[in-house]
């Protein structure tokens, strides 16, 4: 272990915002890991169980199922959807956009922060490059090209920055990925569960 501090320390002072932007990703790769599993946005079994008793007119009984699945995103997009039933199809639509447009920002928020650190983190490295570059320069010019132990100092800061800027940029390239794959799966699923809402609950519904 000190083996490593004494590694990374040699990279210089700009392993430190390198070291800080692994932890600000990291951070919020939890955090989104946490917020977009399934039983958060659309458990299993939910709009199959909701449509169920939409079709049937239980609609008493999918306003009781709205609310012990509060906690998941789509529950309380049929909730709202309950609460407007009756409305022409197009003024439904519209409210039920409204909030799955908000539930679906609530799903994205956080990865621009990975993003972001996936950027940051190379250009990083390479500024911790450029400052180990001219460090050896500043030796040439004083010292000469003999001196090779302290050319390779130079050398060796500028490799380890760009060596560590690489090792959080990667994962972090993939993390944003999988983060926006995953939005979008639970994106379209709940817009299965609107769309059982609309159907089931527009004025056109109701009246038939």
């Amino acid at each position: 272990m000190n083996e490593l501090f004494a590694f990374l320390e040699s990279g210089g002072p700009v392993m430190v915002p390198i070291g800080l932007a692994s932890l600000v990703g990291f951070g919020a790769l939890l955090g989104r890991v946490a917020a977009l599993r399934r039983a958060r946005v659309v458990p299993d079994g939910f709009a199959v169980e909701l449509e169920g008793l939409l079709q049937q007119g239980r609609l008493d009984d999918a306003e009781l199922l709205c609310r012990r699945r509060e906690a998941a995103a789509a529950a309380r997009l049929a909730r709202v959807a309950l609460q407007a039933r009756g409305r022409p199809r197009s003024a439904l639509k519209e409210r039920i956009e409204e909030v799955g447009r908000r539930e679906a920002a609530e799903l994205e928020r956080g990865a621009d922060i990975i993003g972001t650190v996936a950027a940051v983190a190379p250009l990083l490295g390479l500024l911790g490059t450029v400052w180990g570059m001219i460090q050896t320069f500043a030796v040439i010019q004083e010292q000469g090209m003999g001196v090779v132990g302290s050319l390779a100092g130079g050398i060796s800061q500028a490799l380890i920055t760009t060596l560590a800027g690489l090792s959080v940029s990667i994962p972090a390239v993939i993390s944003h990925r999988w983060v926006l794959a995953r939005v979008d799966q639970l994106t379209m699923e709940l817009e299965d569960v609107a769309l059982i809402a609309i159907d089931l609950l527009s004025d056109e519904a109701v009246r038939s």
